[in-house]
């Protein structure tokens, strides 16, 4: 026993008849999922792969490798004991604005600052064209991805690389301050991945800007551990408030703001080394 190091005591060596590779993570298990995993957090960036492409193919991914119908029984039981999720689920709103409705929001108000940091420029309003969700989990990625641009500014995350870091870990720490842990872990599994690029590679390649990635996970913790659950907000509401006030009436706590276009610039080129 005194001959095996310390940090490897307690290692069983299990044997197995498969010819494959294989492990007790589902995860580990898809060679598509341990290629991108390996490649997204080692490699540099460049012209040739912009981030917000590489996210694409692990949707798919996710989406086969996910457990639907347990997902779905963890909502239900979760409606079970949380009457204000059971009756967001009821009422099943989806936004139907296009860019011209924010037109008339005057200055100040959260609706016309959606419309100068998004419409204004050429950023897609992320509306999905879809049937409507037949699932509880379909609805919920439905105004998930819906509201994800409001989320950057109701979070305090501008629109660069940096910036996706705050709703990202906003959400996962919401997720969990609001729903139970199984639940919220399957919610989070996306953002999860979608934070791996900004940090390990950062640190890996980008050390001069890893100051600005880690308060960006700091802010958009700190603001998800204090704020209701803004993953059922309805902003038609309140479009027409300032920031502020709305971030009030969505139960928006603890959000500040940081502008990280210069360190995302240097992180979106190619290290010079």
């Amino acid at each position: 026993m005194n001959d095996i190091p310390y940090l490897l005591r307690g290692v069983s060596k299990l044997s197995t008849e498969s010819s494959t590779l294989i492990s007790s993570s589902k995860y580990l298990n898809d060679p598509r999922l341990r290629m991108w995993i390996a490649e997204i957090v080692l490699k540099q960036n460049g012209p040739d792969m912009p981030a917000q492409a590489e996210m694409y193919p692990v949707i798919a991914l996710l989406d086969e490798l996910q457990d639907k119908a347990r997902i779905e029984e963890l909502f239900t039981a979760e409606r079970a004991k949380n009457p204000a999720l059971d009756a967001w689920f009821e009422e099943g709103f989806v936004s139907d604005y296009d860019a011209d409705y924010f037109k008339a929001f005057g200055a100040g108000t959260l609706g016309r600052i959606f419309y100068d940091e998004v419409i204004a420029k050429n950023f897609e309003i992320v509306i999905y064209e879809k049937p409507p969700p037949k699932s509880q989990l379909d609805y919920f990625l439905l105004r998930s991805g819906q509201t994800h641009d409001l989320e950057h500014i109701m979070t305090g995350g501008d629109f660069s690389y940096m910036g996706e870091l705050v709703p990202a870990w906003f959400r996962i720490t919401n997720h969990f301050k609001h729903l139970s842990a199984e639940l919220a872990g399957e919610l989070s599994t996306s953002y999860m991945f979608v934070t791996l690029r900004y940090t390990v590679r950062t640190l890996l390649h980008y050390p001069e800007v890893w100051t600005i990635c880690q308060d960006a996970v700091e802010r958009g913790m700190r603001c998800g551990r204090a704020s209701g659950p803004l993953f059922m907000a309805k902003y038609e509401d309140v479009f027409h408030l300032s920031l502020e006030d709305a971030r009030v009436a969505l139960g928006v706590e603890c959000a500040t703001f940081a502008d990280t276009s210069a360190a995302s610039a240097v992180w979106a080129a190619r290290p010079q080394r």
